[in-house]
């Protein structure tokens, strides 16, 4: 196997027994993004020489036996949003002021600790506010499985640049389903973590960082180091000690709500809801109880966190320079200018909403060992569009079934559970009980087992097959 395609776990096998380097992976790796970045645009600071610095620094303490981490000279790449030091943090928008980063964010820094060699940054939209590849700063981010596509976002690039093979480790950020929506469209394993599991910096309320791999193993892997403690996240969780080596999970006796409506935004399409409802069978077939799940969201939980989202934006839009906004890309100037002239009382709350939702998303789980639902009520869309809706005015739509679990705090991951007519694939998103991230993974890797003889192979470059 060409060790571009090669797991974390099995690039460490190879070093450790010597038949394989961090040198010859890094090159293998930046050879495939030379390939392939001209038709996505994955990536940012793409850092040939320094990663290759890295992988030669990495074999040497190979061959003395002395690794420095549990991945060392793993090729790894890191969202845009997440700071780099002495590296500008654009956020996707052409309004940033590029300032260099004055230290590693907590997820960078514990990757670089571990060995992992970060050789590019990957792209996102504007401050993160899209679900596409979509951004005034960066190229337009495609989806590998069909270029015309999106890759969705906003972990936009950290999504194609996994299920282009660019390696296997990918860290993105996830607000509202950032993570799993573009894990989802692209075929990929994705993990939202426990609220407070990985620590950030900075820290807000519903935000996660996590993996985008293209296994479950893969993702249990990078987890063990990105959940080391940071004291510069002040809502992190206490430290603690679990084995991330997970097996998949016993179905059997195992109680599973499965949830086929959110009870906001879009409903799923009949493609997307006869391939969740086919993986609801095959898991009650391994030996699960499934039992149909009520929508426990309203519209007007979404449409408040909504405003509140418009509001935030729009204060750090309006602190902008007239010629820096004017850079913002136009859908989320229009979007976040909806909220002009909202009083204090509607935005108290909208902001109120998302403490509702997280209520009612406890409440309604808490009877289950497990959630499963769509990612994403529809495949993926065009490459150009900003939002599956494509209209700033009905922009939350499609995260009806993955934005719950942020303000909830619950640990949910994506899975591929099959592919539409044109081959583009489909998630299936498994939630679990707050804290219980070692759970979703095992589920997670049971269900990808189950599914291992349906996975299609990984896209390649254009023209080139």
């Amino acid at each position: 196997m060409q060790p571009f395609r090669m797991s974390a776990t099995a690039l460490l096998e190879a070093y450790k027994s010597g038949a394989l380097s961090p040198l010859e992976a890094m090159r293998s790796v930046l050879d495939r993004v030379a390939r392939f970045e001209p038709h996505i645009s994955a990536t940012y600071l793409l850092s040939p020489e320094r990663a290759l610095a890295e992988a030669n620094a990495s074999e040497e303490r190979w061959r003395r036996g002395q690794p420095i981490g549990p991945l060392d000279g793993v090729p790894a790449t890191i969202k845009d949003n997440i700071a780099t030091k002495g590296e500008p943090i654009p956020v996707g928008t052409a309004a940033s002021d590029m300032a260099p980063a004055a230290a590693d964010a907590p997820p960078a820094a514990r990757l670089r600790e571990a060995g992992a060699i970060l050789f590019a940054k990957t792209t996102m939209p504007d401050y993160g506010m899209l679900s596409s590849g979509l951004s005034s700063f960066h190229k337009l981010a495609r989806n590998p499985w069909n270029v015309a596509r999106n890759p969705g976002g906003s972990s936009a690039g950290g999504a194609a640049a996994a299920a282009a093979s660019y390696g296997p480790l990918h860290v993105g950020t996830d607000i509202g389903g950032s993570i799993r929506l573009p894990a989802g469209w692209c075929g990929l394993i994705g993990l939202k973590p426990s609220g407070g599991r990985v620590p950030l910096d900075p820290s807000y309320y519903g935000r996660a960082a996590g993996p985008l791999t293209r296994t479950v193993e893969d993702a249990a892997l990078m987890m063990a180091t990105l959940t080391k403690p940071d004291a510069r996240d002040y809502s992190s969780l206490p430290p603690q000690t679990l084995d991330w080596r997970v097996k998949p999970l016993d179905w059997r006796g195992r109680k599973v709500g499965l949830l086929v409506e959110a009870g906001c935004g879009d409903k799923p399409t009949p493609t997307v809801r006869r391939e969740i409802e086919r993986a609801a069978r095959d898991i009650a077939a391994a030996g699960a109880v499934i039992e149909p799940l009520a929508p426990f969201l309203t519209q007007d939980m979404l449409d408040g966190l909504d405003r509140f989202w418009r509001v935030r934006s729009l204060i750090d839009l309006t602190a902008l320079p007239i010629e820096k906004r004017a850079k913002v890309l136009p859908f989320i100037r229009a979007w976040a200018e909806a909220a002009t002239g909202l009083d204090g009382e509607t935005v108290f709350r909208g902001f109120n909403q998302m403490r509702e939702m997280a209520k009612a998303t406890v409440a309604a789980t808490l009877p289950y060992d497990f959630v499963i639902s769509p990612t994403s009520p529809d495949v993926t869309y065009p490459a150009e569009w900003a939002m599956p809706s494509n209209d700033p005015y009905n922009a939350m739509a499609h995260i009806g079934f993955t934005v719950a679990y942020n303000m909830s705090e619950q640990p949910a991951a994506t899975v591929n559970c099959g592919y539409d007519r044109d081959g583009l694939p489909i998630g299936l998103q498994i939630v679990g009980r707050r804290f219980d991230d070692l759970g979703v993974l095992s589920a997670a890797m049971a269900f990808e087992e189950m599914r291992a003889g349906e996975a299609r192979p990984w896209p390649e470059p254009p023209n080139q097959n």
